[in-house]
């Protein structure tokens, strides 16, 4: 007979999803009650308040999707192509390329900006495309790309954007509470993230927001939006402001209760504390890395802090190693995608996996690792380079 399941205690140090707080969970575990009742609306609009303090916006239309970060995608995706609608994409890893497939399934015409994996998206590409192609609806792209942990300058593009009369699509998963986002005061018309991340959270629930222009082009739209769930006219009924909620769908309770928590933790800290705490543990991580001899496939000016992307030592196996991290430490970090397969190591430090603790224990835990794989790597060196850092 099947019995229960009981999963491992784990160190998720990799792309997604991260460590979830024991307070969120503990929220999680609180009874549930409806989806309509005073109280849980109440609550939903304390979770719309804390989401536009996140994302730094005034935008009325911002809330939490209930699904994983792909659906905030397709939610932004969904409403505002229509077909024959000229989007530039810029893909310089995976979520570019699901941009592009969002754009071409709602008959949307693809006009795509390549850039190499590990580099951030070129705004000389940009311009030529936006000069090269008139009445381009949408600019999309990421803002952090997961595969690779580059960062691209997401004010730059949106400015580009404004100033070719285009709106702006931009994922922000992995960057949303681990570096700097303004939706406001860098002008982003769509913007969708994930729970799983630098919020501490399970993955089930993604924050969305439009601004008053992309709610302008969804009203004006010809079509109507092709998707019944994620159409933003018929959900805002039940997250819209005010005590009366249509019913749209049963929400997820309880994994709401956990993005409440999350928030109610973020505030608690403080949205730049929070960007900086990443920032320096992403430092001493580095300096331990490097002082083993482990390099960054990302330059120092583009980097993630909450995502490194490092180069995997000569004659390594890369998959021999993370499963003896598994195995022996319970510590879990990212393999490579695509062409990087192999390659690289993806070290997450987001949210609540975001401590001293967790960036000790990778580098002694890789360190011995690798010390018994033979690597070509300096022993006993990773931590006293890092504890360092953490002293300053």
């Amino acid at each position: 007979m099947t019995t229960s399941f009981y999963p491992p205690v784990r160190t998720l140090m990799g792309p997604g999803p991260s460590d979830v707080s024991p307070r969120v969970l503990s929220a999680m575990a609180r009874p549930t009650i409806g989806h309509l009742d005073p109280e849980f609306i109440r609550m939903m609009d304390e979770i719309k308040v804390m989401l536009k303090n996140l994302f730094k916006t005034d935008n009325e239309l911002t809330m939490p999707v209930s699904a994983p970060g792909s659906a905030g995608m397709e939610a932004c995706f969904v409403n505002l192509v229509e077909p024959g609608d000229k989007v530039i994409v810029c893909q310089n890893g995976v979520f570019g390329g699901r941009m592009k497939e969002n754009v071409e399934r709602f008959g949307g015409e693809c006009i795509l900006v390549q850039d190499e994996w590990g580099q951030p998206v070129d705004l000389e590409k940009v311009k030529a495309a936006f000069a090269d192609n008139e009445n381009v609806k949408a600019l999309a792209f990421v803002h952090a790309e997961t595969s690779t942990g580059v960062r691209s300058d997401a004010k730059a593009l949106c400015e580009l954007a404004r100033a070719n009369g285009a709106l702006t699509i931009v994922d922000a998963v992995t960057s949303l509470g681990g570096v700097e986002v303004d939706v406001d005061g860098w002008g982003i018309d769509a913007i969708y993230s994930g729970t799983q991340k630098c919020l501490s959270c399970p993955p089930g629930i993604s924050p969305v927001s439009f601004s008053q222009k992309a709610v302008e082009a969804i009203q004006n739209r010809t079509s109507s939006v092709p998707s019944w769930f994620l159409d933003t006219n018929l959900v805002m009924g039940y997250w819209g402001g005010g005590g009366k909620r249509a019913y749209h769908h049963t929400a997820p309770v309880n994994s709401l209760y956990a993005l409440h928590e999350s928030l109610v933790m973020l505030e608690e800290e403080g949205l730049e504390n929070a960007w900086a705490r990443h920032q320096k543990l992403h430092l001493a991580l580095r300096a331990g890395l490097e002082a083993m001899g482990i390099g960054f496939l990302v330059d120092e000016d583009c980097r993630l802090p909450q995502l490194n992307s490092v180069i995997i030592p000569d004659g390594v196996d890369d998959a021999a190693v993370r499963t003896a991290l598994l195995k022996n430490y319970n510590l879990e970090i990212g393999a490579g995608l695509g062409a990087l397969a192999g390659k690289v190591w993806r070290i997450g430090l987001m949210g609540t996996a975001c401590t001293q603790r967790n960036v000790m224990l990778c580098l002694d835990a890789l360190e011995n690792t690798l010390a018994e794989m033979d690597a070509p790597i300096k022993i006993g060196v990773a931590a006293q380079a890092a504890a360092a850092v953490l002293a300053e």
